[in-house]
């Protein structure tokens, strides 16, 4: 009991995501695709692995 609402808004959900069209930002894929690095600031470089460290001791 109880299904027919959530199987109807997954229905409308699914159908949301099968027929919209998202907003693509062309340029930004442009960048990516060229290479350039993007003006966001969320580059390559502003990883840190917790764990580098460790493996570094244990190969010594």
């Amino acid at each position: 009991m109880g299904r027919g609402r959530a199987k109807a808004k997954q229905t409308k959900v699914a159908r949301e995501l099968k027929y919209s069209t998202p907003q693509t930002d062309l340029e930004a894929l442009q960048r990516e695709l060229s290479g350039q690095p993007s003006d966001d600031g969320n580059g390559d470089d502003s990883f840190v692995d917790p764990y580098d460290d460790e493996y570094e001791e244990r190969r010594r």
